[in-house]
């Protein structure tokens, strides 16, 4: 049997178990009778539990659609495991994997997804849905986007009485031969599965068992190859072949083999070349297109902003023109014309990046930071009886990005931080009645935690902020 691990990074089944209720389309059936299907998950974890090194197991409860899923190493040949989903309405996928590669197809299965197709084309019990390319940001995981006018195609459909069982085999684990070509009588195959999975026992109706899927987006006409992928992505046909011999897993995988060249779903292929424009590669490409040094707008506005101060410098003043005659060129000139130049960036730190934007911006965050501690802290205290009363500032805290970012500000801009911390003490006593002293006592400790400013200079610099009547004599 030929090894199933995609070229594209891709992990794909090597077997299907005999006592799966999907087949999938291609692969050969292998005897799964010595293992525990039929005990539950704990009985699959537990066996690749054994003692014996080289193996391991685990199950998990799938809260989203019901059932439960697992793996385990195989007892018999430990290069191979097994991957199996179980759902109370929709039945069981058994697979043989590559013993290394059953973890990831564990982690897709944390999901609504019971099978996977084509390439990835994916059902939930219900719909068809294509490949997740494109990130949601709300929802933390990929839009589902339907396969037009999908139809599951189930053993009944597939098996329409010509196939011959006796053509057929179902292999052992043991003489499993993953480089084997795949079977050419594939139906004949299905046809000897489905006389074993009549004989069992509650066998799930054939027409019940879901082989593939049928859509207007895998037909022929559909179909591209690399040349047209790689034109819709924006790339060349050498770029895509090079990301494909690199395994790189954000290309997806391909829906169909024709003539021994892979072939997409255009669908799938538009979806591809969108998730590439929202990657950050798309979007900084998308940004700088037209830029000489392909760089962002605002990063070239620096660019040209400092390229003047810096001809400025160097070409403008006389005094300086000079050091670039030979014998003035020294050491010492260049240090002296690098601090200039130094000097010219750092009393410009508000053009790169302005102190009336970001100000307001760290003012927001931290407020944010306060009415979720005091929300939270509030919530406790009214689930917990008998609660001694206590202030809602004692539980004040900033998340660590935002403490690193003040931090920041109060080094590079002193005095606008020292303005804007003023606004924060005076808003938070507004909102929440928290003293001023509270904030600048949960701001201290929140830099004294994950700030790089010197405990000298943190509280030099707090002590210029405390009201008048709150410092120590």
């Amino acid at each position: 049997m030929r090894s199933e691990e995609s070229t594209l990074g891709h992990v794909l089944p090597l077997a299907n178990g005999l006592r799966t209720d999907h087949p999938v389309p291609g692969l050969p059936f292998v005897d799964d009778s010595h293992l525990p299907l039929d005990e539950g998950p704990e009985a699959i974890e537990a066996v690749g539990r054994h003692e014996a090194s080289g193996m391991w197991g685990r199950f998990d409860l799938n809260r989203q659609s019901g059932g439960w899923h697992a793996f385990t190493t195989d007892p018999l040949q430990h290069t191979l495991g097994w991957s199996v989903r179980s759902h109370p309405e929709h039945g069981r996928t058994v697979l043989l994997m590559s013993d290394e590669e059953t973890p990831s197809l564990h982690s897709d299965w944390a999901g609504d997804a019971l099978l996977f197709r084509a390439g990835g084309y994916w059902w939930d019990g219900t719909t068809w849905y294509r490949p997740g390319q494109v990130w949601d940001p709300v929802e933390q995981d990929y839009e589902r986007r339907k396969s037009r006018a999908a139809l599951t195609v189930s053993a009944t459909d597939m098996l329409d009485g010509r196939a011959g069982p006796d053509r057929a085999y179902i292999g052992k684990v043991t003489t499993f031969d993953r480089e084997a070509p795949a079977p050419d009588n594939w139906l004949d195959h299905l046809a000897l599965w489905a006389r074993h999975h009549q004989e069992q026992g509650d066998a799930r109706p054939l027409d019940k068992c879901v082989v593939d899927v049928a859509s207007p987006e895998l037909t022929g006409a559909q179909l591209l190859g690399v040349p047209e992928v790689a034109e819709l992505g924006g790339i060349t046909a050498s770029t895509l072949r090079a990301y494909i011999s690199r395994r790189n897993s954000e290309v997806p995988q391909p829906q169909a083999a024709v003539g021994g060249r892979d072939q997409w779903a255009r669908a799938v292929a538009d979806d591809w070349a969108e998730a590439r424009q929202r990657s950050h590669e798309g979007i900084r490409a998308t940004m700088s297109a037209g830029d000489r040094d392909d760089l962002s707008p605002g990063a070239a506005a620096v660019r040209d902003r400092f390229a003047a101060d810096f001809h400025s410098t160097l070409w403008g003043r006389p005094d300086v023109r000079k050091r670039w005659v030979l014998r003035q060129r020294n050491e010492a000139s260049v240090r002296e014309i690098s601090d200039a130049l130094a000097w010219s960036v750092a009393v410009s730190l508000d053009r790169i990046l302005p102190t009336d934007i970001l100000g307001p911006t760290i003012e927001g965050t931290i407020l944010n930071d306060f009415a979720e501690s005091i929300e939270l802290h509030e919530h406790g205290k009214n689930t917990r009886k008998g609660t001694r009363k206590d202030p809602s500032w004692n539980h004040l805290s900033l998340t660590i990005p935002v403490a690193k970012m003040l931090d920041w500000y109060i080094r590079h801009h002193p005095e606008s931080a020292y303005w804007y911390i003023g606004e924060i003490m005076r808003k938070a006593n507004n909102r929440w009645d928290i003293p001023p002293t509270e904030t600048l006592r949960t701001l201290r400790q929140a830099l004294s935690l994950d700030g790089e400013l010197s405990k000298e200079a943190r509280d030099t610099y707090f002590a210029l902020l405390a009201p008048r009547e709150d410092i120590d004599d």
